[in-house]
Protein backbone atom coordinates (compact mmCIF):
# COMPACT_ATOMS: atom_id res chain seq x y z
CA UNK A 1 0.00 0.00 0.00
CA UNK A 2 2.90 2.29 0.66
CA UNK A 3 4.48 1.81 -2.85
CA UNK A 4 1.15 2.76 -4.10
CA UNK A 5 0.78 5.79 -1.94
CA UNK A 6 4.59 6.93 -3.08
CA UNK A 7 3.79 5.45 -7.02
CA UNK A 8 0.66 8.63 -7.04
CA UNK A 9 2.36 10.91 -5.10
CA UNK A 10 5.10 10.95 -8.00
CA UNK A 11 2.47 10.94 -10.30
CA UNK A 12 1.25 13.94 -8.99
CA UNK A 13 4.15 15.69 -7.91
CA UNK A 14 5.28 15.01 -12.34
CA UNK A 15 2.05 16.42 -13.34
CA UNK A 16 1.88 19.61 -10.93
CA UNK A 17 5.53 20.62 -12.09
CA UNK A 18 4.59 20.17 -15.33
CA UNK A 19 1.12 22.51 -15.08
CA UNK A 20 3.58 24.95 -13.81
CA UNK A 21 6.04 25.02 -16.04
CA UNK A 22 3.43 25.61 -18.38
CA UNK A 23 2.09 28.29 -16.52
CA UNK A 24 5.44 30.22 -15.56
CA UNK A 25 7.67 29.65 -18.48
CA UNK A 26 5.16 31.23 -21.66
CA UNK A 27 5.78 30.50 -25.50
CA UNK A 28 7.03 33.83 -27.02
CA UNK A 29 3.79 34.79 -28.81
CA UNK A 30 5.25 37.38 -31.34
CA UNK A 31 7.92 35.99 -33.86
CA UNK A 32 10.56 37.97 -34.97
CA UNK A 33 11.54 37.39 -39.72
CA UNK A 34 14.33 35.17 -38.70
CA UNK A 35 12.24 33.02 -35.99
CA UNK A 36 9.23 33.05 -38.61
CA UNK A 37 11.59 31.77 -41.45
CA UNK A 38 13.05 29.13 -39.38
CA UNK A 39 9.73 28.09 -38.24
CA UNK A 40 8.58 27.86 -41.93
CA UNK A 41 11.50 25.65 -42.99
CA UNK A 42 11.54 23.43 -40.01
CA UNK A 43 7.57 22.49 -40.57
CA UNK A 44 7.98 22.44 -44.36
CA UNK A 45 10.94 20.06 -43.39
CA UNK A 46 8.75 18.30 -41.43
CA UNK A 47 5.89 17.78 -43.77
CA UNK A 48 3.52 20.19 -41.11
CA UNK A 49 1.17 22.29 -42.60
CA UNK A 50 0.46 25.11 -40.66
CA UNK A 51 4.45 26.16 -38.24
CA UNK A 52 1.81 26.90 -35.36
CA UNK A 53 1.33 23.54 -34.97
CA UNK A 54 4.94 22.68 -34.80
CA UNK A 55 5.38 25.31 -32.31
CA UNK A 56 2.93 23.85 -30.15
CA UNK A 57 5.02 20.39 -30.44
CA UNK A 58 8.10 22.43 -29.60
CA UNK A 59 6.80 24.18 -26.64
CA UNK A 60 5.01 21.47 -25.28
CA UNK A 61 8.63 19.60 -25.48
CA UNK A 62 10.39 22.54 -23.53
CA UNK A 63 7.58 22.27 -20.76
CA UNK A 64 8.33 18.49 -20.86
CA UNK A 65 12.18 18.88 -20.50
CA UNK A 66 11.49 21.80 -17.87
CA UNK A 67 9.38 19.35 -15.86
CA UNK A 68 11.75 16.30 -15.93
CA UNK A 69 14.34 18.51 -14.56
CA UNK A 70 13.10 20.21 -11.95
CA UNK A 71 11.21 17.08 -10.45
CA UNK A 72 14.73 14.92 -11.13
CA UNK A 73 16.10 17.78 -8.81
CA UNK A 74 13.32 17.34 -6.59
CA UNK A 75 13.92 13.64 -5.86
CA UNK A 76 17.97 13.85 -5.60
CA UNK A 77 17.13 16.70 -3.22
CA UNK A 78 14.89 14.59 -1.15
CA UNK A 79 17.09 11.67 -1.15
CA UNK A 80 20.42 13.60 0.16
CA UNK A 81 17.76 15.52 2.69
CA UNK A 82 16.88 11.81 3.89
CA UNK A 83 20.37 10.81 4.62
CA UNK A 84 21.49 13.33 6.72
Amino acid sequence: MATLVRRLFKIGLFISLFLLSVRYVPPNNVWTKSESNAYWAVSEWLSVQDPRDFYFVFWVTVELIVAVLAYVAIVKLWRWYRTK
